[in-house]
């Protein structure tokens, strides 16, 4: 440092010549580069290292010299060298951040903890812009005039088993209105069968009230509550194959029937169409016979009395369950262990669980299980496009992203979770407010609705169809007819479809942090919340109703 002190010192003196002016100031000079007590020849025969600190000396004496002479570009660049020095320490901050970024929740035991996020002002509702422009148009014009024949011209009578659950015997009925309409013929009351899984001897009377259906109805089908008395053999309805129609393939148009099934009930006068199941398609049909569906579906179609109030003395609890009014969410959950084993998707589980349910699976379904060992890569990929039912954790999750408090009072339609309380316990301690129809009632209101399945399957039809939010977690006919049911009644009413595929993505991602998991929730459920969409070819009126039985407000 004297060195260097000292040769600034010279280089700041004037000198008596050019010659020696120009030796002391220029820096390509190479006596400059050398110390004052070494000549040029010592020099060479000095250690590369002795010279590489000489001119490393140096070169901090030239950045001295510069400093003073060029002051105002020194402090430019050292500004710059500030700024990007800065700079990089940010992003390596950003980097050791981001690698060691929070699984999303923490989790103690069966416990998750996940950030509270600020709630949204589109919480429990739709923006009123974006869904008042349609309005319902599938009901029962007043004053209008019937255009059905007299009884005696019926080309017929037609008879279905409605098979499967309530939701799946809802549109069994819809369609076969829609069929007798198509074909001009006479509706036989639908029976509901019984179901292998649902073991229900529910009759369509203990159920649904048959006045107001037919009577809502006389206008557009004849319907009548039994087989017609000259009619002498009906057990033969139910098993003669000459008495049943069964080539009827899925989403058959309505020309098939013209075409094949009317010529044979002409013939017959009575026929059973078996199975009905999806026999009716969507846009190969008539408008008018999708618009008389949903007029069968959302007005026809109506619960017993008993029904309705016991439902509406269910959503009147859930919305003073905190003593003064409040809205309340409805959760479809389906983790019951049939849909499980059903979806044939891998789950978070013990060794043992795991064993149980490919025991089970290969019970119930041994031509898909065959040996096992192809269902893992099916199982995966299954997961990755968004066709596995959520588990209740997956769901506490995505609800806390969306910005649903801890305070949120849920109402679960379920059956049996699979899994029991282990498997419900991260979202019952996220959203402690959790409650089902049979924490609501007593014993005794329920038992005279226990006599069959589909009573208790209305009862939480109707609160779900009544809440604030409706949140479906996999697919089916009861979440999609109770969104096409919500979006019926107006779009305001906020029904959540998740994206399944967005939750694996991100859910399965090491690196994904809670900021960057909530934006992506809240960005792609914006357009998942039942508001208004434009139908496409083959779309499902049950969930979409939009074209066939809406108008523009």
């Amino acid at each position: 440092m004297a060195e260097l002190r000292h040769n600034s010192s010279i280089g700041a003196r004037a000198t008596p010549s050019p010659r020696k002016r120009d030796d002391v100031t220029s820096p390509l000079s190479s006596d400059n580069h050398l110390p004052r007590d070494v000549d040029d020849d010592g020099g060479r025969d000095r250690h590369p290292r002795d010279r590489f600190r000489s001119l490393f000396s140096n070169h901090f004496q030239l950045l001295d010299d510069s400093a003073r002479v060029y002051s105002p570009n020194f402090k430019i660049l050292l500004f710059i060298v500030t700024v990007v020095a800065f700079a990089g320490l940010f992003t390596v901050y950003s980097v050791i951040t981001h690698l060691n970024a929070p699984y999303l929740c923490t989790k103690d035991g069966i416990t998750l903890h996940c950030p509270r996020v600020k709630e949204p002002p589109s919480l429990w509702e739709n923006p009123l812009s974006a869904a008042t422009s349609w309005k319902p148009c599938a009901e029962r014009r007043s004053g209008s005039i019937s255009d059905l024949p007299e009884a005696n011209e019926t080309n017929g009578y037609i008879f279905i088993h409605a098979e499967g659950g309530l939701n799946q015997q809802r549109i069994a009925i819809c369609n076969a209105v829609a069929v007798a309409k198509i074909m001009n013929a006479t509706l036989i009351l639908p029976v509901l069968k019984q179901d292998q899984i649902w073991k229900d001897q529910t009759k369509f009377e203990d159920i649904f009230d048959v006045d107001h259906f037919i009577d809502y109805l006389k206008d557009d089908v004849r319907i009548v509550r039994d087989i017609p008395s000259w009619f002498t053999d009906k057990s033969e309805l139910f098993t003669s194959i000459r008495r049943t129609v069964k080539n009827i393939p899925k989403y058959a148009p309505a020309q098939f029937y013209i075409n094949n099934v009317l010529p044979r009930i002409k013939e017959k006068r009575i026929m059973a169409l078996k199975p009905f199941v999806d026999r009716l398609g969507y846009d190969n049909v008539p408008q008018e016979i999708n618009r008389l569906r949903c007029r069968v579906n959302y007005h026809a179609l109506k619960f017993l009395p008993e029904i309705d109030e016991m439902a509406d003395q269910l959503v009147a609890r859930m919305r003073n369950r905190t003593g003064s009014p409040n809205p309340f969410m409805a959760l479809h959950l389906r983790f019951e262990k049939g849909m499980v084993g059903l979806s044939f998707c891998d789950f978070v589980g013990t060794r043992a669980e795991k064993a149980l349910m490919g025991l089970y699976r290969l019970k119930e379904w041994p031509r898909r299980f065959k040996d096992g060992s192809h269902l893992w890569p099916l199982a995966l990929q299954k997961r990755k496009e968004g066709r596995c039912p959520l588990e209740p954790g997956e769901v506490a999750v995505m609800l806390r992203a969306m910005g649903y408090p801890k305070e949120t009072q849920i109402y679960v339609a379920s059956g049996q979770v699979y899994g029991g309380q282990n498997r419900m316990a991260p979202l019952r301690n996220m959203f402690p407010n959790l409650v089902t129809k049979e924490e609501l009632t007593t014993k005794d209101e329920l038992d005279s609705f226990r006599k069959h399945v589909t009573s208790l399957a209305a009862l939480d039809f109707l609160v779900c169809l009544k809440s604030d939010v409706f949140v479906m977690t996999h697919g089916g006919n009861f979440a999609k007819l109770i969104i096409g049911a919500r979006r019926y009644m107006g779009h305001r009413q906020k029904s959540i479809k998740p994206d399944k595929g967005l939750l694996s993505k991100s859910l399965g991602d090491p690196y994904m942090g809670w900021a960057t998991f909530v934006e992506d929730v809240v960005i792609t459920h914006q357009t998942r919340t039942g508001l208004p969409e434009a139908t496409f070819p083959n779309y499902d009126i049950w969930e979409n109703p939009l074209t066939p039985c809406m108008c523009k407000a």
